[in-house]
């Protein structure tokens, strides 16, 4: 069993200096983000309509109040289930799970607040997507990135495929996509979860990954 080593904070900075990493921006920079994001509208059921309704209402009117713990559990979890990431026979969804590795003599350390992974029970393998941080936008302590990047490079170590990664960052009402191919990750334009068709693009980008998951990623 691999023994937990202290934390160590790395910034992007750091990221990108101590593992020869490339930063691009926007939905038109990669062309796997360039697929993932080119998104229509969602068709939503009845059910899922209402539920997007009262979703759409709480986000609007309550999410700058809302804590870390009450984001997660009054807003993302009902999104995520809106987008069909859900647990199925080929791969779970895990939260509040540790990663860590040794990659290229750097200890890397990831608590992912939402993980999906191929896995049995309470035991997780080979991670495909992760979502980070569920933090307010006013004065977030941390930063989501270096630690979507970190839980990046320890997955692409331990699942040693050479799949791309995918996640995204929620601060606040703003969720930001990311791809991470070899070496070179790509960040996408900001989605205002306040604004109603940029909450339905959300749910409908979840939904894309899902779809990319099942046909290119899944061993």
């Amino acid at each position: 069993m691999k023994k937990k080593k202290k934390e160590i904070k790395y910034s992007e900075a750091d990221l990108i200096l101590g593992f020869n990493l490339t930063r691009l921006m926007g939905n038109q920079a990669h062309p796997l983000m360039q697929e993932w994001t080119k998104v229509d509208l969602p068709t939503l059921t009845p059910l899922e309509q209402g539920i997007f309704e009262q979703l759409w209402e709480k986000s609007y009117s309550k999410i700058e109040g809302w804590n870390e713990e009450e984001l997660k559990f009054k807003f993302i979890s009902y999104l995520m289930d809106l987008g069909h990431l859900i647990d199925t026979k080929k791969y779970l969804t895990f939260c509040e799970r540790e990663i860590f590795a040794e990659v290229e003599n750097k200890y890397l350390y990831l608590k992912a607040d939402f993980m999906i992974a191929k896995g049995v029970l309470d035991k997780h393998q080979t991670p495909y997507f992760y979502l980070q941080e569920y933090k307010k936008l006013k004065d977030p302590s941390g930063d989501p990135v270096p630690q979507l990047l970190e839980g990046f490079l320890i997955a692409m170590q331990e699942n040693n495929n050479g799949n791309p990664m995918y996640g995204c960052t929620v601060t606040g009402k703003l969720w930001d996509f990311f791809v991470m191919e070899n070496r070179t990750y790509c960040i996408s334009k900001s989605y205002d979860c306040t604004e109603k068709d940029d909450l339905l693009l959300i749910i409908s980008i979840l939904r894309k990954y899902k779809e990319i998951l099942e046909t290119t990623l899944l061993d």
